[in-house]
């Protein structure tokens, strides 16, 4: 059986990515305040960009004869993205610095699946996180530049 461990960290981001847009869709319902007209249709361009990458993702992995997880169930149980309750206590800079935090676990397993093809010698796919990894740390800038903070993205 070929790339294993590529296909392993595959699934994860098909669970991670749709956590990922779930916590978008709850910061995009949640936000109020200073910046909101324009943040709130952002988050629809920040969903948009993070459902394609699921797609991307989930497509290569059935072309590598993966299976990937597909139920709700099976999101819920192997995504490792902390997710917070439908509440209003929070502002919406803390709800932008959880997003970061999502984007910056995305970064890290990019970088670990960008690793993994690399030993398993699936260049195409390390083509793929490579690119999507790249997307994902402009995003980190852009959110930590509204909440005026350095991207930090060598850290």
């Amino acid at each position: 059986m070929k790339y294993t461990k590529t296909k392993a960290v595959l699934n994860q981001l098909v669970a991670d990515l749709s956590q990922m847009s779930m916590i978008i869709h709850q910061t995009h319902w949640y936000m109020r305040g200073p910046n909101f007209l324009k943040l709130h249709p952002l988050m629809d361009e920040f969903m948009e960009e993070i459902d394609s990458q699921l797609d991307v993702i989930s497509e290569r992995l059935i072309s590598l004869d993966g299976s990937p997880y597909s139920t709700l169930k099976e999101m819920a149980e192997n995504t490792k993205i902390q997710d917070w309750p439908g509440e209003w206590d929070k502002t919406t800079p803390e709800r932008l610095a959880h997003l970061v935090d999502g984007y910056r676990y995305l970064e890290d397993l990019y970088q670990h699946g960008i690793e993994v093809s690399d030993v398993e010698k699936d260049f195409s796919t390390q083509d793929i996180f490579i690119g999507l990894k790249t997307a994902i740390e402009k995003k980190i800038w852009m959110i930590q530049a509204e909440l005026g903070s350095a991207p930090k993205i060598d850290e």
